[in-house]
């Protein structure tokens, strides 16, 4: 059987086709994420996405086995509406019925970006064979999931868990997407080192990163800070290090909280591979109630989880 999985992100749709067997993608699409047209906009640009994939692979959508959906935001506890995705407009959104209009032949699922990535790492990735593990997610936003006891935490009341908006300075000058000061969101998101590396780029417009940019701080993006970083470039070196200096801080006190067997990190950033990991591990450490080294591991599914473990919903759900 094969299951579609989609992933809407703050700028992008990513929609997948999943083998239900082997759990890979057959096949997979993206489209800018249509902020002006809502989530009757989202819920059509769903339809033509699996009708496209659908009609790549030679298969009617009709055959699928379900329809798996996931949004970077709060979903309310029955699981039909996006209570609030600051990052997509969305708020008491029913994004699930609007997507079964256009689908009434299918069975269609509902969950946050985050919780369904971690479920893609638990089935078939780094949380394989543990009971207990968190995934960060560093995009756009910044996303979380908790496995425990080797299901899916959702909470107490079944809101879900948002680390993103762990609080880490209330004090402090960042006000999140969501209104409040100082979320984790708001330092440790891949936008934290694009809006930093603009401000490079104006007050130094002869630097390596205005180079990468080609002049233009509009041109940014996360992984020219990180390549920049690498190169030793010192203004780099210093947005890096006080990016790790807060990532860290929130996986410290996420591990108080549920000393984890392993910690996943995903999202854009994640691409920075052990020049991420190798250091942040280091800082975790030094700031953990458990004196222990934790194992923290780049996700398996990059910028695929989204979509697999969306089908993944769709094929066991929660």
């Amino acid at each position: 059987m094969i299951y579609a999985g989609i992933d809407i992100g703050g700028t992008t749709i990513k929609s997948g086709l999943m083998d239900g067997d082997s759990g890979k993608l057959l096949a997979d699409m993206s489209c800018p994420f249509p902020h002006a047209r809502g989530v009757t906009g989202t819920a059509e640009d769903i339809r033509r996405s699996v009708d496209s994939l659908c009609a790549e692979i030679g298969i009617p959508a009709a055959s699928l086995g379900g329809i798996g959906v996931c949004v970077p935001g709060s979903i309310s506890p029955d699981m039909s509406m996006v209570l609030d995705a600051y990052n997509l407009g969305f708020h008491n959104a029913p994004l699930k019925a609007e997507v079964e209009k256009l689908f009434p032949d299918q069975t269609v699922t509902l969950g946050n970006d985050a919780d369904i990535a971690a479920m893609a790492e638990l089935n078939n990735g780094v949380f394989t064979g543990h009971k207990t593990a968190i995934l960060l997610t560093l995009g756009t936003g910044l996303g979380g999931g908790i496995i425990l006891n080797g299901r899916i935490f959702r909470g107490g009341n079944g809101n879900g868990v948002e680390p993103g908006h762990f609080v880490v300075d209330m004090h402090g000058d960042l006000v999140c997407t969501c209104g409040s000061r100082g979320c984790a969101e708001t330092l440790c998101a891949a936008t934290w080192l694009v809006n930093q590396g603009r401000e490079l780029v104006r007050r130094n417009p002869d630097g390596l990163l205005a180079r990468y940019a080609e002049g233009d701080p509009d041109k940014v993006n996360a992984r020219m800070v990180i390549d920049c970083a690498r190169e030793k470039d010192p203004d780099a070196e210093k947005v890096f290090d006080t990016y790790l200096e807060s990532l860290s801080t929130v996986i410290a006190s996420l591990i108080a909280l549920f000393d984890p067997e392993v910690i996943g990190i995903g999202g854009g950033v994640s691409g920075a591979g052990e020049f991420l990991l190798a250091p942040l591990r280091q800082r975790v450490k030094e700031k953990n109630f458990f004196k222990k080294e934790y194992e923290i591991v780049r996700a398996e599914h990059g910028n695929t989880a989204g979509m697999i473990g969306a089908a993944t919903l769709a094929k066991v759900g929660y």
